[in-house]
Formats: C-alpha cells, sequence, structure tokens
C-alpha cells in the first residue's frame, strides 16, 4: 500500500509561490495533518525560527520550508506514540472540522506516520483521504473529543466557558467550548484536540469568565457535561448542581 502525507508549502519570500510538496491524493492513505497546507507552529517570526530549539541549521531551514519539514517531525513522534495521529477518513477539511466525520469507525481509525502500516488491510483501490490536528510544538500527537455542555444560572452575560477532561490516562489543559453569550438552559457543543489521550474520563472540571468586573457578581455552573472520545466513540456524562463565580473550577462528576 502507499501512505502519503500530502503537504503543500508556500514560500515565506513570494508570497502565494508553491514550493514544496504536493495537494493531489496519490496514494491509498493520504493524511492531511491540519489540512495540509498550513502547520501550526510555522508563522513564527524569522528570528524566532533561525534559533529554533532543534538548533541555528534546522530553524534556518524551518523558515524556509517549515510547513514541509513538520512531516519527519510528525513521524519520528509517531514511533514513540502508539496510539497517537488518529486520521479521521473524510471528504474534506471543512467537513473533519465541523465533526461530520467523528467518531473513529468500529475497526479505528488508521494512523499517520509509523503506525499507518497496521491498516495495511483496510487499503482498497481507492484512495482514503484522512484528516487530522496536530500541536504547533512537540509533543505534536493530539486526542480528538466532543464537548458538549449544558448551562444553569439566574443571569445573561457575555463570556467564555472551558473544560478540562480528568481521566485514568492523564488530564488536560483548560479547552474553550464557547465564547458569545452564556444564557441558562442553553447546550454548546465544541471538538477539542487535546494533548493527552485521557483513557477513561472520571470527571471534568467547569470554569466561565465574562471578561469585565460585573457588581451583580454572577454565577454559572454546568449542569451536564458529554464527552465522546474519537478513538473509540465511548460517550461519559457528567452532572453537576451548583453554580460558581467566575474563575471558579466547578467540579463535575459521572451521573
Amino acid at each position: 500500500p502507499v501512505i502519503e502525507v500530502p503537504v503543500t508549502e508556500y514560500s515565506p519570500i513570494v508570497p502565494n509561490f508553491a514550493g514544496f510538496g504536493i495537494n493531489q491524493a496519490i496514494g491509498h492513505l493520504d493524511f492531511y495533518p491540519n489540512g495540509g497546507m498550513y502547520m501550526p507552529g510555522c508563522k513564527k517570526n524569522p528570528v524566532s525560527q533561525i534559533v529554533d530549539i532543534d538548533g541555528i541549521w534546522e530553524g534556518t531551514i524551518d523558515f524556509v520550508a517549515c510547513n514541509h519539514l513538520r512531516s519527519y517531525k510528525y513521524y519520528s513522534e509517531s514511533i514513540i506514540s502508539p496510539d497517537g495521529f488518529l486520521g479521521y477518513t473524510c471528504a474534506s477539511y471543512d467537513i473533519f472540522e465541523t465533526g461530520t466525520c467523528f467518531p473513529c469507525p468500529k475497526d479505528g481509525c488508521p494512523q499517520m506516520g509509523h503506525n499507518a502500516i497496521k491498516f495495511k488491510d483496510r487499503v482498497t483501490s481507492g484512495i482514503q483521504k484522512l484528516y487530522l490536528n496536530t500541536a504547533s510544538e512537540k509533543a505534536f500527537a493530539r486526542w480528538r473529543y466532543k464537548v458538549s455542555v449544558a448551562l444553569s444560572g439566574k443571569s445573561k452575560v457575555s463570556g467564555y466557558v472551558n473544560i478540562a477532561l480528568y481521566g485514568t490516562g492523564g488530564n488536560t489543559m483548560q479547552y474553550q467550548i464557547f465564547e458569545g453569550t452564556l444564557k441558562s438552559g442553553d447546550t454548546h457543543t465544541h471538538f477539542i484536540d487535546v494533548e493527552d489521550n485521557v483513557g477513561t474520563i472520571t470527571k471534568v472540571k467547569f470554569l466561565w469568565n465574562n471578561h469585565v468586573l460585573n457588581p451583580t457578581l454572577p454565577k454559572f455552573g454546568a449542569s451536564q457535561v458529554t464527552v465522546q472520545a474519537g478513538e473509540d466513540g465511548n460517550v461519559f456524562n457528567f452532572c453537576g448542581s451548583e453554580t460558581v463565580r467566575e474563575n471558579v473550577l466547578q467540579t463535575l462528576t459521572s451521573c
């Protein structure tokens, strides 16, 4: 089977000039990390890239072909991340971002990089386009989750909602699920790509903020949080009965 990571590199010196890589699907499994064009972390200023942590020579090369050179960095990390870099079969990156191609099928998602060979039996005569997101720097591997948050409270304010996942495989940072008008009874859903495969999720933590000092001291809480893992489709439900002031964590447990 032919496995390809199409990455189109555009010149930082001559805008819109295609310099390296291809965008066409030519393999049996074609992985498009971050859509296959612009890689997170490659829009740093020239000085920061030249003094890249990996060395002056590599930093200079990164300035010229950063997006394209992410391919070998992803591959090398995939060797030590045997359950990472899951690629979701989808028609396009835009559709992938909507969550239409989520979660993985029962027989699993092919993995970009060293472990793609595990899925050679899935290769057919056709072409499979697979999409995934990565981090902007090491560690690049990310695990995708669908998070839905139902709000409770007596106020109506403009702000944002963050969620952190806690599980048997580790914990995550806080990830923003929604920004806008916060109102009791509303449910907000967002896809997040987190830094750890948290395994069985045991609890979640909710935090909100409305950006400004509010003399009425409003309180909000999450009455329910539902999390679905992209890897196996497992769904975890968590319930809460309290409301909290901004920047105060609320812990929700299984219900």
